[in-house]
């Protein structure tokens, strides 16, 4: 049984551009099985599937698709939408996909396109990304040389034609709404919802955006089956997973896993542990958006539902592990400082509510705060929190913050009453105290 279908091409040599190695490698199968099938088929299957978006929200994406109006009265032109910006700190997984297998992602958007009707799809990629972009294109030149894209694509009446767009930056891009204000050319600003993409997107037709390795399910799912595809995870969630881990450990990487894989195997076993000399003190397990876990919870299964009772969330299911040798106030600072400096500053508490908050934790790392900056600064993640911003980035940008407020009260106490980082003299490396 394929238990590994997002990489198995992966270190193949010469994959990533040749079309004719994918596809004796099975490449394009479950676009031919998809085109042979009723498209609401497609989408049942899909749903079917428990195949849940891997951007981070882990929203059922058959379900997703299911929203998109269909039959004789609904709009003609429809869009497909690969979000690839991938600027979460900390992520790295989709690059990996783009660059090492990209015919995959074509095929699934392929697939998702003759799902819910549309002719014209479009990947939307980091601008820093120009090695995944180059392959992407010459990817797509490819697929319309086998008369994959383009028009009468199997001698019927679909057309689909996919375009690269690459960013002009900022991580608001990577929120859908803001996606498609970009890609209009208009400034990267998040849209009210409802009206939700699905029904008034990409100007004004229905929209469906998916993440890269969303996508990148679609075509073994739909060639596979349901029941295979569910029996790949290890609990309630289904399929497999880009899990990776950065920080100071033996061997930070990216590796495909079952959904479900307990996090002390991905740390300990995948990425060879913690480096010599340092204990692991705490990790954020999807990405710097998300709330910090201890130790404690090493056991958890990465499963949406699960980290999500722990008090996080499993996001991108990228793991940053914190050692203890390295300051949490300061690695919560840099994750701020970021946060704030991306903002598109279109609501009042993430464009000034963030900057505040970078400086009252430039002040407690300094050595320059007191007991009042504590209280402010849960008083400003209680501000910024959802419901009360346009969108989700200030209140992911709270959730580092509040949760080490909690786990790291001592550190952040430790910083006041010795006025001065009690890491500096430890740390293997200079905190960052500035805002640049």
């Amino acid at each position: 049984m394929l238990t590994n279908p997002l990489t198995k091409n992966i270190g193949q040599d010469n994959v990533a551009a040749d079309i004719n190695r994918y596809m004796d490698n099975d490449g394009y199968r479950g676009w031919r099985k998809a085109h042979s099938m009723a498209p609401d088929d497609i989408i049942e299957l899909v749903k079917d599937g428990g195949l849940r978006g891997r951007g981070g929200a882990g929203f059922n994406t058959g379900l997703k698709w299911s929203f998109v109006p269909r039959g004789e009265d609904s709009p003609k032109q429809k869009y497909v939408i690969c979000n690839a910006d991938e600027m979460e700190p900390g992520a790295f997984k989709d690059r990996l996909l783009m660059e090492r297998d990209p015919h995959l992602l074509i095929e699934g958007m392929a697939i998702t396109a003759y799902a819910i009707g549309a002719s014209q799809a479009y990947i939307f990629i980091r601008g820093e990304y120009h090695l995944a972009a180059s392959r992407l294109e010459q990817a797509i030149v490819e697929a319309k040389q086998q008369k994959m894209l383009g028009t009468n694509i199997f001698d019927s009446s679909f057309s689909l034609d996919i375009y690269v767009h690459r960013s002009a930056g900022n991580y608001i891009c990577g929120e859908e709404t803001a996606l498609l204000n970009a890609l209009e050319g208009k400034r990267a600003i998040p849209r009210a919802k409802p009206p939700f993409p699905q029904v008034s997107g990409l100007w004004g037709k229905p929209t469906v955006v998916n993440n890269v390795e969303t996508l990148c399910n679609i075509p073994h799912l739909v060639n596979l089956g349901v029941e295979w595809y569910k029996n790949l995870g290890l609990g309630e969630d289904a399929g497999s997973k880009i899990f990776g881990v950065s920080g100071k450990v033996k061997n930070p990487g990216a590796w495909e896993l079952p959904m479900g894989t307990p996090i002390r195997e991905i740390i300990e076993k995948h990425a060879g542990g913690m480096k010599d000399g340092l204990q692991l003190k705490g990790l954020l397990p999807g990405g710097g958006s998300t709330d910090f876990l201890s130790t404690d919870h090493l056991d958890l299964p990465m499963d949406y539902d699960v980290i999500g009772k722990a008090g996080s969330r499993m996001g991108t299911g990228t793991i940053t592990v914190l050692d203890d040798k390295t300051c949490p106030v300061g690695l919560v600072l840099n994750l701020t400082q970021f946060f704030a400096r991306e903002s598109c500053g279109w609501c009042t508490p993430c464009r000034d509510g963030l900057p505040w908050a970078v400086k009252i934790l430039e002040r407690i790392e300094s050595g320059n705060g007191s007991t009042e900056d504590l209280e402010l600064l849960k008083e400003q993640c209680e501000r910024i929190a959802p419901g009360h911003t346009f969108c989700a980035l200030a209140p992911g940008a709270a959730e580092p913050i509040q949760s080490a407020l909690v786990l790291f009260e001592q550190d952040f106490i430790n910083h006041v009453t010795m006025g001065a980082c009690p890491y500096h003299s430890i740390s293997t490396t200079t905190p960052l105290t500035k805002h640049p």
